[in-house]
Protein backbone atom coordinates (compact mmCIF):
# COMPACT_ATOMS: atom_id res chain seq x y z
CA UNK A 1 0.00 0.00 0.00
CA UNK A 2 2.31 2.21 0.80
CA UNK A 3 4.12 1.91 -2.44
CA UNK A 4 0.69 2.66 -4.47
CA UNK A 5 0.70 5.76 -2.21
CA UNK A 6 3.78 6.73 -3.24
CA UNK A 7 2.65 5.77 -7.53
CA UNK A 8 0.16 8.80 -7.13
CA UNK A 9 1.37 12.15 -8.14
CA UNK A 10 -0.02 14.96 -5.63
CA UNK A 11 -2.39 17.19 -6.56
CA UNK A 12 -2.14 20.86 -5.95
CA UNK A 13 -4.85 23.23 -4.45
CA UNK A 14 -4.93 26.00 -6.32
CA UNK A 15 -7.66 28.49 -4.31
CA UNK A 16 -8.48 31.51 -6.20
CA UNK A 17 -10.10 34.47 -4.14
CA UNK A 18 -12.37 37.21 -5.52
CA UNK A 19 -12.61 40.51 -4.12
CA UNK A 20 -16.90 40.89 -4.75
CA UNK A 21 -16.27 44.67 -3.60
CA UNK A 22 -15.75 46.90 -6.71
CA UNK A 23 -12.39 48.51 -5.81
CA UNK A 24 -13.12 52.52 -5.84
CA UNK A 25 -12.13 55.04 -8.42
CA UNK A 26 -10.36 57.94 -7.48
CA UNK A 27 -12.34 60.98 -8.53
CA UNK A 28 -10.65 63.49 -9.71
CA UNK A 29 -12.28 67.02 -10.19
CA UNK A 30 -11.19 69.35 -12.13
CA UNK A 31 -11.81 73.21 -11.24
CA UNK A 32 -12.11 75.28 -14.41
CA UNK A 33 -12.34 78.85 -14.23
CA UNK A 34 -14.85 81.03 -15.51
CA UNK A 35 -13.84 83.20 -18.31
CA UNK A 36 -13.46 86.46 -18.51
CA UNK A 37 -16.81 86.43 -20.86
CA UNK A 38 -19.05 84.68 -18.28
CA UNK A 39 -17.76 87.24 -15.44
CA UNK A 40 -18.72 90.27 -17.84
CA UNK A 41 -21.84 89.07 -18.26
CA UNK A 42 -22.87 87.84 -14.43
CA UNK A 43 -22.15 91.78 -13.54
CA UNK A 44 -23.87 93.21 -16.78
CA UNK A 45 -26.79 91.13 -15.83
CA UNK A 46 -26.73 92.24 -11.71
CA UNK A 47 -26.30 95.92 -13.08
CA UNK A 48 -29.35 95.94 -15.05
CA UNK A 49 -31.25 94.22 -12.14
CA UNK A 50 -30.29 96.63 -9.90
CA UNK A 51 -31.31 99.49 -12.72
CA UNK A 52 -34.52 98.00 -13.26
CA UNK A 53 -34.88 98.04 -8.87
CA UNK A 54 -33.71 101.75 -9.28
CA UNK A 55 -36.38 102.92 -11.86
CA UNK A 56 -39.33 100.82 -9.86
CA UNK A 57 -38.33 102.38 -6.80
CA UNK A 58 -37.88 106.09 -8.35
CA UNK A 59 -41.27 105.78 -10.57
CA UNK A 60 -42.75 104.54 -7.19
CA UNK A 61 -41.80 107.56 -5.15
CA UNK A 62 -43.07 109.97 -8.44
CA UNK A 63 -46.03 108.19 -8.25
CA UNK A 64 -46.60 108.77 -5.00
CA UNK A 65 -45.60 112.33 -4.77
CA UNK A 66 -47.52 113.45 -7.65
CA UNK A 67 -50.87 111.58 -6.08
CA UNK A 68 -50.80 111.72 -2.68
CA UNK A 69 -47.31 114.36 -1.50
CA UNK A 70 -48.65 117.54 -2.74
CA UNK A 71 -47.40 119.85 0.02
CA UNK A 72 -50.01 120.40 1.98
CA UNK A 73 -52.62 118.72 4.23
CA UNK A 74 -56.32 118.28 3.21
CA UNK A 75 -59.12 119.15 4.74
CA UNK A 76 -61.92 117.39 3.17
CA UNK A 77 -61.43 114.04 1.04
CA UNK A 78 -63.06 113.83 -2.18
CA UNK A 79 -65.87 111.24 -1.51
CA UNK A 80 -67.05 113.75 1.23
CA UNK A 81 -67.21 116.57 -0.92
CA UNK A 82 -69.39 114.12 -3.14
CA UNK A 83 -71.76 113.74 -0.46
CA UNK A 84 -71.85 117.59 0.21
CA UNK A 85 -73.31 117.43 -3.22
CA UNK A 86 -76.01 115.13 -3.06
CA UNK A 87 -77.10 116.73 0.32
CA UNK A 88 -80.54 118.91 0.47
CA UNK A 89 -79.51 122.48 -0.26
CA UNK A 90 -79.74 125.04 2.57
CA UNK A 91 -82.67 127.02 2.30
CA UNK A 92 -81.47 130.73 2.22
CA UNK A 93 -82.76 134.11 1.02
CA UNK A 94 -80.45 134.87 -1.87
CA UNK A 95 -77.97 137.42 -1.72
CA UNK A 96 -74.59 138.38 -1.15
CA UNK A 97 -73.27 140.12 1.92
CA UNK A 98 -70.51 142.17 1.71
CA UNK A 99 -67.70 142.94 4.60
CA UNK A 100 -64.06 144.38 4.51
CA UNK A 101 -61.42 144.14 6.64
CA UNK A 102 -57.36 144.33 6.83
CA UNK A 103 -55.40 141.18 7.79
CA UNK A 104 -51.50 141.21 8.23
CA UNK A 105 -51.58 144.96 6.64
CA UNK A 106 -53.85 143.45 3.26
CA UNK A 107 -56.90 144.89 3.18
CA UNK A 108 -59.92 142.83 1.56
CA UNK A 109 -63.48 142.70 0.37
CA UNK A 110 -65.86 139.23 1.52
CA UNK A 111 -68.83 138.77 -0.03
CA UNK A 112 -70.34 135.59 1.37
CA UNK A 113 -72.67 133.76 -0.99
CA UNK A 114 -76.46 132.84 0.60
CA UNK A 115 -79.03 130.92 -1.56
CA UNK A 116 -77.99 130.80 -5.07
CA UNK A 117 -76.84 128.32 -7.67
CA UNK A 118 -73.68 128.64 -9.42
CA UNK A 119 -72.71 127.32 -12.88
CA UNK A 120 -70.58 128.13 -15.56
CA UNK A 121 -71.26 129.69 -18.51
CA UNK A 122 -69.24 131.38 -21.50
CA UNK A 123 -71.39 134.37 -22.36
CA UNK A 124 -70.46 137.34 -19.37
CA UNK A 125 -73.79 138.66 -17.63
CA UNK A 126 -75.19 141.74 -18.56
CA UNK A 127 -75.39 143.99 -15.42
CA UNK A 128 -79.13 144.64 -16.37
CA UNK A 129 -79.72 140.80 -15.36
CA UNK A 130 -81.29 140.92 -11.90
CA UNK A 131 -80.67 137.06 -11.53
CA UNK A 132 -77.08 137.32 -11.27
CA UNK A 133 -76.18 138.09 -8.10
CA UNK A 134 -72.37 137.95 -8.57
CA UNK A 135 -69.82 136.61 -11.39
CA UNK A 136 -66.11 136.20 -11.89
CA UNK A 137 -64.02 134.14 -13.72
CA UNK A 138 -62.75 130.71 -13.24
CA UNK A 139 -60.54 128.19 -15.23
CA UNK A 140 -57.42 130.01 -16.56
CA UNK A 141 -56.69 129.97 -20.73
CA UNK A 142 -53.92 129.37 -22.80
CA UNK A 143 -53.42 132.50 -25.74
CA UNK A 144 -54.42 129.51 -28.10
CA UNK A 145 -57.60 129.50 -26.09
CA UNK A 146 -56.78 126.31 -24.41
CA UNK A 147 -57.96 125.62 -20.80
CA UNK A 148 -55.29 125.23 -17.73
CA UNK A 149 -56.58 122.84 -15.69
CA UNK A 150 -59.76 120.60 -15.49
CA UNK A 151 -62.92 121.90 -16.91
CA UNK A 152 -66.25 120.68 -17.37
CA UNK A 153 -69.30 123.04 -17.83
CA UNK A 154 -73.04 121.99 -17.95
CA UNK A 155 -71.87 117.95 -18.01
CA UNK A 156 -69.33 118.59 -20.98
CA UNK A 157 -65.47 118.22 -20.29
CA UNK A 158 -63.72 120.56 -22.30
CA UNK A 159 -60.48 119.91 -20.42
CA UNK A 160 -58.56 117.78 -18.33
CA UNK A 161 -55.44 118.55 -16.47
CA UNK A 162 -54.82 117.65 -12.82
CA UNK A 163 -51.67 119.66 -12.67
CA UNK A 164 -54.11 122.71 -10.49
CA UNK A 165 -54.83 120.84 -7.33
CA UNK A 166 -57.97 123.44 -5.93
CA UNK A 167 -61.30 122.82 -7.45
CA UNK A 168 -64.95 124.15 -7.35
CA UNK A 169 -67.70 121.66 -8.66
CA UNK A 170 -71.46 122.53 -8.62
CA UNK A 171 -74.02 120.26 -8.97
CA UNK A 172 -77.66 121.44 -8.92
CA UNK A 173 -77.68 123.70 -6.29
CA UNK A 174 -74.62 122.50 -4.07
CA UNK A 175 -71.69 123.91 -4.41
CA UNK A 176 -68.31 122.71 -2.69
CA UNK A 177 -64.85 123.28 -2.87
CA UNK A 178 -60.98 121.05 -1.85
CA UNK A 179 -57.66 120.25 -2.65
CA UNK A 180 -57.23 116.88 -4.54
CA UNK A 181 -55.39 115.61 -7.62
CA UNK A 182 -58.19 112.70 -7.77
CA UNK A 183 -60.74 113.44 -10.87
CA UNK A 184 -63.20 111.46 -9.17
CA UNK A 185 -65.44 115.19 -8.15
CA UNK A 186 -64.89 115.91 -11.70
CA UNK A 187 -66.34 112.53 -12.79
CA UNK A 188 -69.39 112.63 -10.68
CA UNK A 189 -70.28 116.11 -11.48
CA UNK A 190 -69.77 115.54 -15.31
CA UNK A 191 -71.72 112.31 -15.13
CA UNK A 192 -74.44 114.07 -13.79
CA UNK A 193 -74.43 117.28 -15.92
CA UNK A 194 -72.65 119.08 -13.27
CA UNK A 195 -70.04 121.87 -13.58
CA UNK A 196 -65.83 121.43 -12.48
CA UNK A 197 -62.95 123.96 -12.49
CA UNK A 198 -59.62 123.28 -11.36
CA UNK A 199 -57.44 126.49 -10.43
CA UNK A 200 -54.23 126.20 -7.88
CA UNK A 201 -53.63 126.40 -4.20
CA UNK A 202 -53.91 129.10 -1.34
CA UNK A 203 -54.84 127.34 1.59
CA UNK A 204 -55.59 124.04 2.32
CA UNK A 205 -56.59 123.13 5.80
CA UNK A 206 -55.67 126.27 7.30
CA UNK A 207 -52.17 126.13 5.86
CA UNK A 208 -50.55 127.81 2.63
CA UNK A 209 -48.27 125.80 0.08
CA UNK A 210 -44.43 126.40 0.09
CA UNK A 211 -44.21 128.53 -2.84
CA UNK A 212 -46.21 130.04 -5.63
CA UNK A 213 -45.80 130.20 -9.38
CA UNK A 214 -46.99 133.77 -9.57
CA UNK A 215 -45.10 136.64 -8.48
CA UNK A 216 -45.10 140.20 -8.21
CA UNK A 217 -47.86 142.54 -6.98
CA UNK A 218 -51.29 143.06 -8.51
CA UNK A 219 -54.76 142.87 -7.49
CA UNK A 220 -55.76 139.24 -5.87
CA UNK A 221 -58.61 136.94 -6.08
CA UNK A 222 -59.98 133.95 -4.93
CA UNK A 223 -62.84 131.66 -3.55
CA UNK A 224 -62.72 130.38 -0.05
CA UNK A 225 -64.84 129.05 2.75
CA UNK A 226 -64.83 129.04 6.33
CA UNK A 227 -66.72 125.83 7.24
CA UNK A 228 -69.63 125.44 4.71
CA UNK A 229 -69.74 129.28 4.02
CA UNK A 230 -68.16 130.24 0.74
CA UNK A 231 -66.83 133.30 0.06
CA UNK A 232 -65.37 135.73 -3.08
CA UNK A 233 -62.55 137.63 -1.60
CA UNK A 234 -60.72 140.38 -3.98
CA UNK A 235 -57.92 142.53 -2.23
CA UNK A 236 -58.47 146.43 -2.44
CA UNK A 237 -54.52 146.88 -3.20
CA UNK A 238 -51.85 145.46 -5.13
CA UNK A 239 -50.24 142.28 -2.90
CA UNK A 240 -48.04 139.58 -3.59
CA UNK A 241 -49.85 136.24 -3.76
CA UNK A 242 -47.98 135.12 -0.83
CA UNK A 243 -49.09 137.93 1.63
CA UNK A 244 -53.11 137.53 0.02
CA UNK A 245 -52.49 133.79 0.83
CA UNK A 246 -51.08 134.39 4.07
CA UNK A 247 -53.90 136.75 5.12
CA UNK A 248 -56.09 134.68 4.13
CA UNK A 249 -55.36 131.82 6.53
CA UNK A 250 -55.29 134.03 9.41
CA UNK A 251 -57.98 135.52 9.07
CA UNK A 252 -59.90 131.90 9.34
CA UNK A 253 -60.29 130.38 5.76
CA UNK A 254 -60.01 126.31 5.52
CA UNK A 255 -59.64 126.00 1.81
CA UNK A 256 -59.13 128.75 -0.96
CA UNK A 257 -58.35 128.40 -4.38
CA UNK A 258 -57.21 131.76 -7.11
CA UNK A 259 -59.70 133.20 -9.19
CA UNK A 260 -57.62 134.68 -11.97
CA UNK A 261 -58.47 138.48 -13.16
CA UNK A 262 -56.78 141.04 -10.67
CA UNK A 263 -58.95 143.86 -10.90
CA UNK A 264 -60.97 142.89 -13.57
CA UNK A 265 -65.00 144.40 -13.77
CA UNK A 266 -67.66 142.24 -12.66
CA UNK A 267 -70.55 142.76 -10.10
CA UNK A 268 -72.66 142.05 -6.67
CA UNK A 269 -75.97 142.20 -5.93
CA UNK A 270 -77.58 143.08 -2.09
CA UNK A 271 -80.21 141.46 -0.95
CA UNK A 272 -82.59 144.42 -2.40
CA UNK A 273 -80.98 143.55 -5.68
CA UNK A 274 -79.17 146.51 -6.48
CA UNK A 275 -75.65 146.23 -8.09
CA UNK A 276 -72.62 146.87 -6.77
CA UNK A 277 -70.05 147.44 -8.96
CA UNK A 278 -66.37 145.34 -8.58
CA UNK A 279 -62.90 146.34 -10.42
CA UNK A 280 -62.41 148.88 -13.24
CA UNK A 281 -65.91 148.98 -15.13
CA UNK A 282 -63.76 150.84 -18.44
CA UNK A 283 -62.81 146.72 -18.52
CA UNK A 284 -66.53 145.70 -18.85
CA UNK A 285 -67.70 144.02 -21.38
CA UNK A 286 -64.78 141.51 -22.01
CA UNK A 287 -64.76 141.63 -25.41
CA UNK A 288 -61.44 140.32 -26.04
CA UNK A 289 -62.31 136.72 -25.08
CA UNK A 290 -65.75 136.70 -25.86
CA UNK A 291 -66.81 133.03 -25.91
CA UNK A 292 -63.71 132.11 -24.49
CA UNK A 293 -63.48 132.91 -21.01
CA UNK A 294 -65.76 130.44 -18.41
CA UNK A 295 -67.32 132.70 -16.39
CA UNK A 296 -68.33 131.16 -12.29
CA UNK A 297 -71.73 132.78 -12.32
CA UNK A 298 -74.19 132.98 -9.14
CA UNK A 299 -78.06 133.39 -9.93
CA UNK A 300 -81.05 133.02 -8.04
Amino acid sequence: MDELNKQKPEVPIIIIERDEQPQPKEVVTKVVAPSKKRKWLKRFLALVAIGCLMVAILAGYYFWNYYYNIGVSVSVTPEQNIEKLQKPVKQEAPEVVMINDSILGVAMDFYAIHGLKASIQFEEPDTADTSVYLYCRSADHKADNTYIGSLVVNGEELQSDTHHLGYMAMLGNNSVIGISRSEKVKDFVQERGGCFFRQFILVSNGDIPGRFFLHGKVERRAIGRIDDQLYYIATRHKETLWDFADALREYGFIDAIYITGGADYVFYRDKDGIRHDIGDVADYPHSRWKGIIPWLVFKN
